[in-house]
C-alpha cells in the first residue's frame, strides 16, 4: 500500500458490504432462474437455499482466512502463507487468469444483453466488439479517477441492482393480491412445450447440477478480499462483511424466484428474452425498469471486477514472486500497471474465443472450485498454527477454523463428483451430448498448466535480472 494513501479513500465496512454485493450480484438472478426452475421444478426455492447455504459455509472459510492474512490477493494470499511460495504462485495466477476471463466474459454479458434489448443482433462480433471496447474504456476511465469514484459508482450501482429486485418482488406481491390467482408451485413440474413437460424427472445429478447453476448467482464472495489492503480494518471488516452480504442477497434472490414461480413459470421457462426474468410481467414500464436494473447490475460487477482482479497480480508482485514495476500507483492509487494488464487479458481472450461465453465460464468456475479446497485446508492451517509464513494472531474457534472448513471441502468434492462432466466439455444438441468441446478443454490446459509455467519463466527470469 502506497503510504500516500488516505484512509478516507480506504473502503470501510459499509463499502465493503456493498462491493460484496456487487462482486456476487451480477446477471446471474437476472439471467439464469429460467435455467434452474427448468432443470429443478418445484424444488427450485431449495435449490436456491441449499446453494445459499453452501456458499455461506464457503463464505464463512474464506472470511476465517481473511482474520489471519490481511494482504491483498484473497484465495492466492491465504494459500502462500498456509503452504509455500510454490503453492502461492499456482494459485495466485490460476485466480488472477480466472478474475480477468470472468471480468472480460461479464462485459460481454453486458454487451450482449443491451444489444438484444436494443433490438440488435447479439451475435452480430462487429457489433460485440464496438461496445465490448467502449464499455471497456468507460471502465478504465472509471478507475483512473481513483477510488473515490470506484466506491461511489460500486455504491449507486448496488443501489439500483437491489432496487430493480426489490421492485421484481414488491410487483410480484401486488400482481398476486390484486388479481386473486391462486397458484400452487408443484404446478410447474406440469408444464408443457411442444406436448412434452419442460421440468425433466429430477435426479440426483440434475438435482446437483441445478445447485451448481443457482450457486453460480452467488459466486464472487471469494474476490471480494482480493483488494483488502485499500480497506478499513480488513481483519475486522471482511468476517462480517462478507456474510452479511450472502444474507441479504439469499434473501432477495428467494423472494424473487418465489414470485416469479408463482406469477407466469411458463413465461420464465419458454422466452427468448435475454432478462428471463422480466418477461414475467405483461406492463412495458415495469419491465423495461427491470431491463435497465438488470444492466446497471452487470456494469456494477464489472467495476467491482475491475477493483479486483488487478490487485491479485498486484499481491503477487508485492510478495516478490513478480516484478515489483507492477506495484506502481497513481497518484489516485491506482495499481496502474496490473489494471491495464487485465485489461488486456479481460478484452484478448473473449475476443479470441469469439465471445463464447460457455467455454469461458467454464474455465472461471473450475479454478473458483479449486480455490474452494485450497482456502478452507489454509484455514485449518491457520488454526493449527503449522503455516509456512507467519499470520496475525486472531482469536481462534474450532467451528469457523475447522469444523466449517471441513464441511466445505466435502460439499465441493460432493459437488465434483456428481456433476455431469459429459455435458460441461461436451458439444449438447437437443439435451444430447454428441461431440466434444474441444475449446472448453484447451482453455482448461491452458489455464491450468500452460500460463502458470509462462508466469513462473518471466517471474524466474526478472529475478535473476534483479539479482
Amino acid at each position: 500500500m502506497n503510504d500516500n494513501t488516505k484512509a478516507g479513500d480506504k473502503l470501510g465496512f459499509w463499502s465493503i458490504v456493498f462491493l460484496a454485493i456487487n462482486s456476487i450480484i451480477g446477471s446471474g438472478i437476472f439471467l439464469t432462474p429460467g435455467s434452474v426452475v427448468s432443470q429443478a421444478g418445484s424444488k427450485s426455492l431449495l435449490v436456491y437455499l441449499i446453494a445459499a447455504i453452501f456458499a455461506s459455509i464457503l463464505a464463512i472459510s474464506f472470511a476465517a482466512a481473511s482474520k489471519y492474512v490481511t494482504k491483498s490477493g484473497a484465495a492466492y494470499a491465504y494459500s502462500k502463507a498456509a503452504f509455500g511460495d510454490k503453492v502461492g504462485f499456482y494459485m495466485g495466477v490460476l485466480r488472477y487468469f480466472s478474475a480477468s476471463v470472468a471480468w472480460g466474459v461479464m462485459a460481454v454479458g453486458v454487451i450482449k444483453s443491451t444489444i438484444s434489448i436494443f433490438g440488435g443482433d447479439p451475435n452480430n462480433t462487429l457489433s460485440v466488439t464496438i461496445g465490448f471496447l467502449i464499455l471497456m474504456a468507460l471502465i478504465t476511465l472509471i478507475n483512473l479517477f481513483g477510488q473515490k469514484v470506484v466506491k461511489y459508482v460500486m455504491n449507486l450501482a448496488t443501489i439500483g441492482k437491489l432496487a430493480a429486485l426489490v421492485l421484481i418482488i414488491v410487483a410480484g406481491v401486488v400482481l398476486l393480491i390484486t388479481t386473486g390467482v391462486s397458484h400452487n408451485l408443484n404446478t410447474v413440474d406440469q408444464i408443457t412445450q411442444n406436448g412434452q413437460k419442460i421440468v425433466p424427472t429430477l435426479t440426483t445429478t440434475g438435482f446437483v447440477m441445478a445447485i451448481v447453476s443457482a450457486f453460480y448467482a452467488f459466486t464472487g464472495f471469494e474476490s471480494v478480499a482480493s483488494g483488502s489492503e485499500d480497506m478499513k480494518e480488513p481483519e475486522k471488516n471482511l468476517p462480517r462483511a462478507i456474510p452479511l452480504a450472502i444474507l441479504v442477497i439469499a434473501a432477495i434472490y428467494i423472494g424473487v424466484v418465489a414470485v416469479v414461480m408463482l406469477v407466469n413459470p411458463r413465461a420464465l421457462m419458454t422466452t427468448k428474452q435475454v432478462v428471463a426474468i422480466a418477461a414475467i410481467f405483461k406492463n412495458e414500464i415495469l419491465r423495461d425498469f427491470i431491463l435497465v436494473g438488470a444492466l446497471v447490475s452487470m456494469f456494477g460487477v464489472n467495476v467491482a471486477s475491475s477493483f479486483n482482479a488487478p490487485r491479485i497480480l498486484e499481491a503477487m508482485a508485492r510478495e516478490n514472486q513478480m516484478s515489483k514495476a507492477l506495484t506502481k500507483r497513481t497518484k489516485n492509487d491506482f495499481p496502474i500497471r496490473t489494471f491495464f494488464i487485465s485489461v488486456a487479458l479481460a478484452i484478448l481472450i473473449p475476443m479470441a474465443f469469439q465471445y463464447d461465453m460457455v467455454n469461458l465460464i467454464t474455465l472461471s468456475a473450475m479454478v473458483r472450485f479449486l480455490g474452494f479446497i485450497v482456502v478452507p485446508l489454509a484455514v485449518i492451517q491457520f488454526y493449527r498454527g503449522k503455516s509456512k509464513e507467519k499470520v496475525l494472531d486472531a482469536p481462534k474457534s474450532a467451528w469457523t477454523d475447522v469444523i466449517v472448513p471441513i464441511l466445505s471441502i466435502l460439499l465441493v468434492v460432493f459437488l465434483l463428483v456428481e456433476y455431469n462432466w459429459k455435458v460441461q466439455f461436451g458439444i449438447v444438441v437437443n439435451g444430447k451430448v454428441v461431440g466434444v468441446n474441444w475449446y472448453a478443454i484447451a482453455m482448461m490446459i491452458f489455464g491450468f498448466i500452460i500460463l502458470p509455467l509462462i508466469m513462473f519463466w518471466i517471474s524466474k527470469s526478472e529475478r535473476k535480472n534483479e539479482k
